[in-house]
């Protein structure tokens, strides 16, 4: 369905915004009028990250007159793969800071705005009543829903995109037209039961193919043409090059955007509600968990240990704790391992930062290896404490 535009107009194009917006002028749906609309607009991007960095460069290209940006990361290495908007000159600086330093050289008729903090709880009311739209690029399901819900409660709308290896997801949520995510996704998924891109992997140029689905959305809001993603999910599969649509219906049982909510306000702690680990693997990592540290000492002491490493194949390719056993955790959850592992032998387990294998170390425990633990950090720690000459991923 198409709705109104968003924002009114502003009073006027100077000579200078004609000759660089006059591709969007001569667009007969966009105009002059389209083009003031856009120029008169607040668009925040929550994430300055893989789906950030495009969705902002086109945003200020295409002259959102204002875009706020909220990151409170550092920029890394790692994030060059897929985070364009950042550069070699750019590790260790502010991603907030980087970011803004891009869109002024891509368009210095852009305001910028910098929200160099963590959006959480006591802040994110405040943050997103100076803005007209949301665009979403959170990469973890507390900050979602927490997004989902800050908007609602404000009445605006936003522009979600999701990613993960080949997979990219976008639709638009605002209640006042439609859906809300948590009528898509009404619980978030059990704990460990869907990787991080940290833990997983995306291939970066999937975030192009999202981020520019997002900025698309957010022009369409801004300026009133066509009929954007409200009640609809964009799913792309980039090894099948395949667009799907799926219609999603605002759910009249919604906690939050149905007929009789009971959410009425933010939740005291998102991330308690989206839940790290589980209940179980929170209980078996008690009095059952080691440093790293604690693990090379007894490597170096002699202890009879069985070391297994829960991540996947890939990951073991790329570095490995010394001693370590491939056992991925879904083998161990399944019980189908179980069988290779000794029973004369203390049990260690790792993964990348400590989340996986807390949730292996739950099952084992359920198995009857009571004496098994596992190494809080994972190989990360060992890297940054025992081999800083191993590669970080």
């Amino acid at each position: 369905m198409s709705l109104p535009p968003l924002v009114e107009p502003a009073a006027e194009l100077t000579v200078d915004e004609i000759r660089r917006y006059s591709r969007h002028l001569i667009i007969p749906d966009v105009g002059v009028t389209g083009q003031k609309r856009l120029k008169n607009a607040r668009v925040l991007c929550v994430g300055a990250g893989g789906l950030g960095s495009p969705a902002l460069l086109y945003l200020a290209a295409a002259g959102v007159g204002t875009l706020g940006i909220i990151d409170f990361d550092t920029v890394d290495e790692s994030n060059l793969q897929r985070q364009v908007i950042h550069g070699v000159s750019d590790i260790g600086r502010s991603k907030a800071e980087s970011a803004a330093a891009s869109i002024r050289e891509i368009n210095p008729l852009v305001n910028v705005e910098i929200h160099n903090t963590a959006l959480d709880r006591e802040n994110v009311r405040e943050i997103f009543a100076q803005y007209d739209l949301i665009v979403d690029g959170t990469d973890n399901f507390a900050t979602r829903y927490m997004v989902n819900d800050a908007a609602v409660l404000l009445g605006k709308p936003y522009v979600w995109g999701s990613i993960y290896r080949f997979d990219g997801q976008a639709s638009v949520f605002w209640a006042e037209h439609g859906p809300c995510y948590r009528c898509l996704y009404p619980e978030p998924p059990p704990p460990g039961m869907v990787p991080s891109c940290a833990e997983g992997g995306v291939l970066g140029v999937l975030c192009a193919s999202i981020g520019s689905i997002q900025v698309n959305e957010a022009i369409k809001l801004l300026t009133g043409i066509g009929e954007p993603l409200v009640g609809r999910l964009m799913v792309y599969d980039a090894l099948e090059m395949e667009y799907r649509k799926i219609k999603v219906r605002k759910d009249p049982n919604c906690v939050l955007c149905g007929d009789n909510p009971t959410v009425t306000d933010l939740l005291e702690d998102y991330e308690d509600f989206c839940g790290a680990v589980s209940e179980e693997a929170q209980e078996a990592t008690l009095d059952s968990t080691i440093t790293a540290l604690e693990l090379k000492e007894w490597q170096d002491a002699g202890k009879d240990i069985f070391l297994v490493d829960v991540r996947e194949p890939a990951e073991y390719e790329i570095v490995q704790i010394p001693g370590a056993t491939l056992i991925p955790k879904g083998d161990i959850i399944s019980g189908e391992a179980l069988a290779k592992l000794p029973q004369d032998r203390q049990i260690v387990l790792h993964c990348k930062s400590g989340v996986r294998s807390a949730e292996a170390l739950a099952a084992l425990k359920a198995a009857g290896f009571k004496d098994a633990v596992h190494v809080q950090g994972g190989v990360l720690s060992w890297i940054k404490q025992i081999d800083p000459s191993l590669p970080a991923y």
